[in-house]
């Protein structure tokens, strides 16, 4: 992953007179909030942050969600991080255990704080005593890990909470100096809402010695709610011009009025911030979406052309693991933050592609915690469903973007655009019986800055061959696999909860083993100056470590069905009965994958006609 420092530079470099901007969230309480602000930040983050960071909670108490969600930012959200790290509860042994992990995993920008009490203790206090200030954990990184890391520090326009008089304002702005020669690369600021505050600050450190090639970026903190905005400005002890204060005292109970005056505010202020010098806006997102996003589009930072051009037909990471991943099995298309948690332990990857089968990690799947009955309240009311038919009946609303189905156990998200051309054909493929998860249309040659199917450098083209993978019954596994023999072309993988695997090659019925290799690319790209990549395949070690997680899957429909129904009945059968299929259509000029398995589907079993 890039240094902060190092991407300003590109930035300026690039596009010298455009400001850049960045979000900030807060590790969330649940699981399903942690998920919900993965979501979020997917959406987010299309705007082109420069950087998100993520803070570390009060006394580090939120600090394995804080890893957790840097590292799978860095990787599945495909955006630079800067992750908080305080001195609170802080050993040298922990210290180096976390700056030793986000080594491990390329994390690289660090933002370096003393941090808050922790939760019921009124004073701050050193656990360790060679981290009592932010000073002290900036200088130990620099000892101990010289110049990986690139370090921010926190900037107090107004000085810090602690401070109580015009004496410990200016040791404030002595103690910044000091984190400054410690070997810090930038600071951010603490909230304000007196934008000269920001420019008064930077002129009193510059006076000290702080060099102008020293960047300060201003903290912007949306006014969301006025309740929190108080006791926001009151903990920080801000200064709240007469201006903001006569605008909010009528609409305090206006919500929806506080909300939009919190828009206009934020764009006035970055507008006053980016016109006065200042590089950047840092944006407090306080895990919400609407005001930032709103900031952001009135102070007209996000890139003004169509959507960035993929680099590869996934998201691809920042991180370690990112910068050499080029090739993934196209079964957790549906679940990426899945499949970069569960391969984070296959210990080849990515030399050996997807890791030793002989690995004792290979594989290994561990169901989630249980989710919140929220989660199941939702769950139940997207999945409810009466007869097999009415189950069927839930995948084909899945495939509809009008209805309440938002979601299934296999797909995080509704279906992307590139399905629109075969979606007809997923709904009958889904009334026939054959329940779709994964799939993907045929391309022959288009090119690589297509807003659908373009992916890579520009000059490129793009293929990749038709793909479906769904669930089935053994009977309707049975005429599929009699109907292959006509189809040549089709390659097809099946493999039930209990681990028969069964499956044809060229037309011949073969059942694979676990010494069986077997990798089909499914989608690649010729570019200029390159070698052909093909960064999406069908890997039958891969599909059989995804049966695992695919059946348990199941499971999650199941728990958010009424005990004892029938549609829980219905939902085990097909977890303990079912196959997991998928097929590879390897005539991507002219076959029609889909056309073909509805036909298949669709014709009634054969049948021997009766003895005489």
């Amino acid at each position: 992953m890039p240094k902060i420092t190092d991407k300003v530079r590109e930035r300026r470099a690039a596009a010298p007179n455009d400001p850049f901007f960045s979000f900030e969230y807060f590790p969330p309480k649940t699981e399903e909030g942690v998920y919900n602000l993965f979501t979020r930040m997917d959406r987010m983050c299309q705007t082109k942050p420069l950087w998100v960071d993520v803070t570390w909670g009060a006394g580090g108490s939120s600090s394995e969600t804080t890893l957790a969600l840097c590292e799978n930012a860095l990787e599945c959200v495909g955006v630079d991080v800067l992750m908080h790290l305080t001195c609170t509860n802080t050993t040298e042994a922990s210290l180096r255990e976390v700056l030793d992990r986000c080594k491990s995993k390329g994390l690289q920008n660090i933002l370096a704080l003393r941090g808050d009490p922790p939760t019921g203790a009124k004073e701050w206090t050193a656990t360790d005593a060679q981290f009592k200030t932010a000073t002290d954990l900036v200088r130990f990184i620099r000892k101990e890990y010289g110049d990986y890391f690139c370090i921010g520090v926190a900037a107090y326009p107004e000085g810090h909470t602690d401070c109580v008089s015009a004496e410990d304002k200016e040791q404030d702005l002595k103690y910044f100096k000091g984190k400054v020669d410690a070997g810090a690369d930038f600071g951010v600021t603490q909230l304000f809402y007196d934008c000269s505050l920001y420019f008064d600050y930077l002129k009193k450190i510059r006076a000290l010695g702080v060099p102008e090639s020293f960047e300060v970026y201003p903290g912007l903190m949306p006014i969301q709610t006025y309740g929190g905005f108080c006791r926001m400005t009151t903990f920080c002890k801000t200064f709240i011009p007469e201006e903001i204060k006569k605008r909010l005292e009528p609409i305090q109970n206006d919500d929806a009025a506080v909300k939009a005056y919190g828009i206009e505010l934020g764009i006035k202020m970055g507008k006053e911030l980016l016109e006065g010098g200042a590089p950047s806006v840092h944006i407090y997102t306080l895990n919400l979406e609407t005001t930032a996003m709103a900031i952001v589009d009135g102070l007209n930072l996000a890139p003004k052309t169509h959507q960035a051009q993929k680099v590869y037909p996934w998201i691809k990471g920042q991180g370690n693991r990112g910068s050499q991943e080029t090739t993934r099995p196209i079964f957790w298309a549906q679940r990426a933050r899945s499949y970069v948690d569960r391969t984070s332990s296959w210990d080849d990857f990515p030399n050996g592609r997807f890791g030793s089968r002989e690995s004792p990690a290979y594989g290994l799947f561990s169901k989630p915690p249980k989710p919140s009955d929220k989660v199941l309240k939702e769950r139940r009311e997207q999945w409810a469903f009466e007869g097999e038919k009415g189950m069927l009946q839930v995948f084909v609303d899945f495939l509809n973007p009008t209805t309440h189905v938002k979601q299934l156990p296999w797909c995080q998200e509704q279906p992307g655009d590139e399905t629109v051309s075969i979606r007809n054909r997923l709904i009958q493929l889904c009334e026939a019986g054959l329940v779709t998860i994964n799939s993907q249309p045929r391309v022959n040659g288009a090119l690589s800055s297509d807003p659908l199917f373009g992916w890579g450098p520009s000059g490129g083209v793009c293929y990749q061959k038709a793909y479906c993978e769904f669930f089935c019954s053994p009977d309707m596994l049975k005429k599929i696999e009699a109907a292959l023999k006509d189809h040549t072309h089709i390659e097809m993988m099946g493999i039930n909860t209990a681990g028969d695997l069964r499956g044809n090659t060229a037309g011949t019925q073969t059942h694979y083993t676990n010494t069986t290799a077997h990798v089909t690319a499914v989608t690649w790209g010729v570019f200029p100056g390159q070698e052909i990549q093909q960064p999406t395949v069908v890997d039958l070690n891969s599909f059989v470590a995804w049966k695992d997680e695919a059946f348990e899957l199941w499971s999650d429909w199941y728990d958010a069905l009424p005990e004892d129904s029938a549609a829980r009945s219905i939902v085990k059968k097909c977890q303990s009965e079912w196959y997991l299929v998928n097929l590879v259509d390897n005539n991507y000029l002219s076959s029609d994958l889909f056309h073909t398995l509805v036909d298949i589907a669709s014709k009634p079993a054969y049948s021997p006609p009766p003895r005489a």
